[in-house]
């Protein structure tokens, strides 16, 4: 029997003679049956009955129906709140329906980066190291694999659309029923154009690139229809000659996949495995640190990068300053994400029907919570490794200050950018731009603070909940950062729902962000890993 290769193997290579030296191995089993006795040892060993099966599906079910539900019920409430629309759109301006449309086509490259991030075919490790290398044909035991996300993203597609197209745009019957289904078949084509892609041999960053750079499109082809002047008021629903063609795209572009499985090498598989079983395991750890290494971390180590010179390194503090510099420069998604950020307010100050107080506010708190969290890359990484920090000759408190240094140069530039168009809609432009460069240092405080936040106690008892047992004080945890957000930006908030600024208002503001800055350069509460360094240190210092 001739030895696979060390990317994982070919079945093709495997001799045809079912002997090794004296012995009659007998008949290859097939992948189905391999995947069925794998899936009976997987339900033995977890002693799973079908009844809990059931009732776990029916747990999920529940749980998502519930969501969307929610979720639906906030958009339309949301849409009763708006002014109605004017009878004609005036020029500089974009239609609710237009900016709907550029909404779903960057939910669509968001969709392919974070497909390619993932590898959307992959195999665990168990499989990984049992699966591949079996004289077997591997079409068999990658197809489940391969339709698993594109199902997931047809379902996640079709529930957006279907709360945009009803809870914000107003849409019912048989309209709502095509977006609905035309959604979930585009979505599960962009998956499907991600795995097509890696058969034919393009990387994950590769395809995650080409995810960022429609993501990117969608607000320069926003502001690009802004400034060209009228936008139309509506946009027809799709019919279903349509909704038919995208299905048959669909379904070759699934057929393709299928006929291609076996070319996948086996060092893609794993690699795509493990990134997805880290994302999944931060998503049910509610890490969103995690999560974003698990996106990124396979990008980043892939890319072929040029030596840099740190020539700003000149001691100790500006080596750590530069370091968190070259990170950010280093990560794409996190500069597209910045991008899109800054699009956020002055997307909701040109569309009339959110061009309001309670529209730019939240515009505003959902850019700046993107832009702040995308510039606090090197504090992540510091968390998840805290000899970094320990190796340098500062204090705790002077090295997360000096982390927040890069996090507050980049919110100073999408504080200007985003309260100039705030102020463009609401008047008195330089008071905004004062009022943004003194609320810049609560914005980097609070990614810093959550990048240092603790991990959740999985050793604690847990709580039931409808989606899952959670860690005692898991939503203390997640409020480290968000908080600062919402106590030490409230002037900023007062502001944007008077639509003016006064100088009681910015004094407050400079007073709550060195107050913000402070609570964030406070080292009370350590992780896991710093906990550990420690206790390290005492013993050592014990025995000596």
């Amino acid at each position: 029997m001739t030895d696979l290769d060390a990317a994982g193997g070919d079945a093709s290579l495997v001799d045809d003679d079912p002997r090794v030296g004296d012995f009659d191995l007998g008949e290859v089993p097939s992948a189905r049956s391999i995947r069925r006795f794998t899936a009976q040892a997987a339900r033995a060993r977890a002693g799973a009955s079908i009844g809990s099966l059931l009732t776990d599906l029916y747990s999920v079910v529940t749980s998502i129906a519930i969501s969307v539900l929610i979720v639906l019920g906030v958009v339309q409430q949301l849409r009763d709140s708006l002014p109605p629309a004017p009878p004609v759109q005036e020029p500089g301006g974009l239609s609710l329906p237009m900016l709907g449309a550029f909404l779903l086509l960057a939910a669509a490259g968001a969709l392919l980066s974070t497909a390619g991030s993932l590898g959307p075919v992959g195999t665990e490790g168990a499989q990984s190291a049992w699966w591949l290398p079996l004289p077997v044909d591997r079409r068999g035991l990658l197809r489940p694999a391969a339709a698993r996300l594109p199902l997931v993203a047809a379902l996640a597609g079709g529930a957006v659309v279907v709360v945009l197209e009803a809870g914000l745009l107003g849409r019912g019957g048989a309209d709502l029923v095509r977006a609905g289904l035309l959604g979930a078949v585009t979505a599960a084509g962009v998956v499907l154009i991600a795995a097509l892609a890696q058969s034919l041999g393009a990387t994950r960053r590769r395809i995650a690139l080409a995810g960022d750079a429609v993501l990117v499109a969608a607000p320069v082809l926003a502001g690009a229809v802004v400034l060209a002047g009228r936008t139309p008021a509506t946009l027809p629903s799709p019919a279903w000659p349509v909704v038919l063609a995208a299905a048959v795209l669909a379904a070759v572009l699934a057929v393709l996949l299928d006929r291609r499985l076996g070319d996948l090498p086996g060092r893609t598989l794993r690699e795509g495995g493990s990134v997805a079983a880290q994302a999944v395991g931060a998503v049910v750890s509610l890490d969103s640190r995690e999560l974003g290494r698990a996106l990124s971390g396979g990008a980043v180590a892939a890319t072929r990068r040029r030596v840099s010179r740190l020539r700003t390194a000149r001691g100790p503090a500006t080596a750590l300053v530069t370091a968190d510099l070259v990170v950010l420069r280093r990560s794409l998604r996190h500069l597209v994400q910045l991008v899109v950020a800054a699009g956020l307010p002055l997307l909701a100050t040109v569309v009339p029907q959110l061009a309001s107080p309670v529209g730019v506010l939240v515009a505003v708190l959902l850019g700046g919570w993107m832009a702040s969290s995308a510039s606090a890359e090197g504090a992540r990484w510091a968390e998840m490794a805290p000899i970094l920090d320990r190796l340098l000759p500062l204090g705790d408190r002077t090295v997360r200050r000096l982390r927040m240094v890069v996090p507050g140069v980049v919110m100073l530039v999408w504080s200007l950018v985003a309260f100039a168009a705030v102020g463009r809609w609401a008047g008195a432009t330089p008071d905004w731009l004062v009022l943004a460069v003194v609320s810049a240092p609560v914005w980097a405080a609070a990614a810093v603070r959550a990048a240092y936040r603790p991990a959740p106690r999985w050793d604690k008892p847990l709580i039931a909940t409808p989606a899952g047992a959670l860690p005692t004080g898991v939503l203390q945890v997640i409020a480290r950062g968000p908080d600062l957000v919402a106590l030490c930006l409230l002037p900023l908030w007062i502001a944007i729902g008077l639509t003016t600024v006064s100088t009681i208002m910015v004094t407050s503001q400079l007073l709550l962000s060195v107050v913000a800055v402070m609570i964030a350069s406070s080292t009370a509460e350590k992780g896991w890993m710093e906990r550990m360094l420690e206790e390290q240190d005492q013993r050592k210092g014990a025995s000596s």
